[in-house]
């Protein structure tokens, strides 16, 4: 049985993402998995697909906000998104790709998600995200450095790219062993292909 990582791709706009964000690394670990954190722009992969964020999409809009909300209650995650929405994801992306060099692209992405998407707070802008990360113990001026790394700005475009070339359209989408799995509500089939190795 293969012990490769869970690769997670996300968008900080993403409700859906924000959920599937609690529950992925339980669900790795269970099966002695770890995460690959991978943000990524969606808004870029949009202009690929001719997709627009589901609030904006004629009929679909208000079903999607009220199943968002009704999604997060039903995983018992808060959910209270900020007034400015959707917002820029560059600074939130940046700082997961800066922390992923010390292991903890997970503590960071729940710590912006929680804020972003729990608490209505801003990520959009760097400060904003310096100063979330800095309450969550991570150290802000070597944060704040970080997302101005070329290297850091290089990822996220690296790995916004590798989305579109894999063809990942949206957010939270899954890749266990190579297979895809897009979608919050995917976990059971996710659960099963890392119990079994596919079917």
């Amino acid at each position: 049985m293969s012990d490769a990582p869970v690769e997670f791709f996300y968008d900080f706009n993403s409700p859906y993402g924000y959920v599937a964000a609690h529950k992925i690394e339980a669900v790795a670990a269970k099966h002695g998995r770890t995460v690959d954190w991978k943000p990524f722009l969606l808004g870029a992969v949009f202009k690929v697909t001719g997709a627009v964020p589901l609030p904006h999409v004629p009929m679909k809009g208000d079903y999607a906000r009220h199943d968002f909300a009704r999604s997060a209650r039903f995983h018992d995650v808060t959910y209270n998104p900020p007034a400015d929405f959707p917002f820029s994801p560059v600074a939130a992306s940046r700082a997961v790709y800066w922390a992923k060099a010390d292991g903890k692209a997970g503590e960071m992405t729940l710590a912006l998600y929680n804020a972003a998407l729990g608490e209505a707070q801003d990520i959009a802008s760097p400060d904003a995200v310096v100063a979330i990360a800095a309450k969550a113990g991570f150290d802000g001026s070597a944060l704040a450095a970080g997302l101005q790394d070329p290297a850091v700005k290089e990822e996220l475009k690296t790995v916004t790219d590798e989305a579109i070339s894999r063809e990942i359209f949206g957010s939270p989408f899954m890749i266990v062993d190579g297979e895809g799995f897009w979608g919050a509500d995917r976990f059971d089939m996710v659960e099963r292909w890392l119990e079994t190795g596919g079917w």
